[in-house]
């Protein structure tokens, strides 16, 4: 008995370790776009409104894609489509990394995107059933481990790009990180997934579709970090285009902090203060980072807003999670696919308004939308 027992064990804490690495990987994945925003812009020479265009196609592939990923997921499991999600997105980025035409660009983001809408999706449902399996909450520290992937991605490509490299030894470098750890830790993920019901879309509930625009505002402001920080400090505050993605860096380090401590943190302050609170030292760092013409007053409101976002998806996700007038699969997905609009689409359309106005306007009204948090907070915390 004790035997078997040990046996299980071995196997849950495999299942485990392979869900972090999966955040993890997913956070790398992602991370390593942002150092890569200005060179891409530069090689491309494309200006705000091209940018926007390009972001808006990151958006769209990854749009197009989850609505099918929860189906996808309970056929193949998650392991399959996790790890070919994860080699799709790494090989994208060392494609975007060297093209020089407009063109080339939008297809590869499309794809780019596609991997990133899947792996999400699909980390997040595998992180809901570990959970669930374990029967307590640990879906803040899966998130700060995909906070974790940014700062380990952000740092060691703006690292390499630093000491002389080109983009795409940059990456291929991180390449070869990221498929050691897929095939070594990464191969202990879940084989299944969890059954959709045999339907291809489930009619989402009130609830859902407002945990799914809290996650996108959130999920905005994220967006706006990683792909407008580093354009930012380099164009409004004269950094250097090679240290401009420790803007990003730095709001990852926060942020991962606060989720890794979330589990703990969370249950303590309870759910409504995260949200309430952390809504308005977000938008306290916006303000700082965008009145104060400064680069180290920049970095800081990086740094508050990391901080202020941290926990607000992880809370949203959970919630979706324990609610039960819908399947927490179809849930997980819709919450999902609406909040990652804010970190896709979201920051194509900063560049927009980017164009008509400016960047800091663009940016001020992304962080005015934070305010829907504190309104909402109760209604969220009443049906949890």
């Amino acid at each position: 008995m004790n035997a078997l027992t040990d046996d299980f064990y071995t196997i849950y804490r495999r299942n485990l370790v392979a869900c972090r690495v999966a955040f993890f990987l997913s956070g790398v994945a992602m991370g390593a776009w942002a150092p890569l925003v200005p060179f891409a812009r530069e090689r491309a020479g494309i200006g705000d409104g091209e940018l926007g265009i390009l972001l808006l196609c990151l958006g769209t592939g990854s749009m197009c894609m989850m609505p099918f990923v929860a189906r996808i997921v309970s056929r193949a499991g998650c392991r399959a489509v996790m790890m070919t999600a994860i080699l799709g997105a790494v090989t994208s980025l060392v494609i975007l990394a060297s093209v020089t035409e407009f063109t080339s660009l939008v297809l590869f983001l499309l794809v780019f995107g596609a991997c990133m809408g899947t792996a999400d999706v699909t980390m997040n449902l595998q992180g809901s059933l570990v959970e669930r399996g374990l029967g307590r909450s640990m879906m803040s520290g899966f998130h700060g481990l995909f906070s974790v992937g940014n700062i380990f991605s952000a740092l060691v490509v703006s690292g390499l790009l630093w000491c002389g490299l080109t983009p795409v030894a940059a990456v291929c470098v991180l390449v070869a990180m990221v498929s050691t750890l897929l095939l070594t830790l990464g191969r202990h993920m879940l084989p299944y997934g969890e059954s959709s019901g045999g339907a291809m879309f489930s009619r989402p509930t009130p609830y859902v579709l407002l945990l799914g625009v809290l996650c996108l505002i959130a999920f905005l402001v994220e967006g706006s970090m990683l792909d407008w920080s580093a354009v930012f400090l380099n164009t409004v505050r004269g950094m250097d285009i090679s240290h401009s993605g420790i803007g990003f860096a730095l709001f990852s380090v926060t942020m991962a902090i606060g989720r890794l401590s979330g589990d703990w943190l969370v249950p303590r302050l309870t759910e409504r203060v995260v949200l309430v609170g952390g809504s308005f030292l977000a938008l306290m760092g916006v303000l700082i980072a965008l009145a104060i013409d400064n680069q180290f007053a920049t970095l800081a409101g990086f740094v508050l807003i990391g901080a202020g976002i941290a926990n607000l998806v992880p809370v949203y996700c959970s919630a979706a999670g324990k609610q039960g007038a819908m399947p927490v699969a179809m849930a997980l997905s819709t919450v999902n696919a609406i909040g990652y609009m804010g970190i896709l689409m979201g920051p194509a359309i900063i560049g927009f308004v980017a164009h008509l106005t400016t960047l800091s306007t663009a940016l001020l009204v992304t962080g005015l939308l934070l305010m829907m948090v504190p309104v909402t907070a109760n209604t969220v915390v009443k049906k949890t």
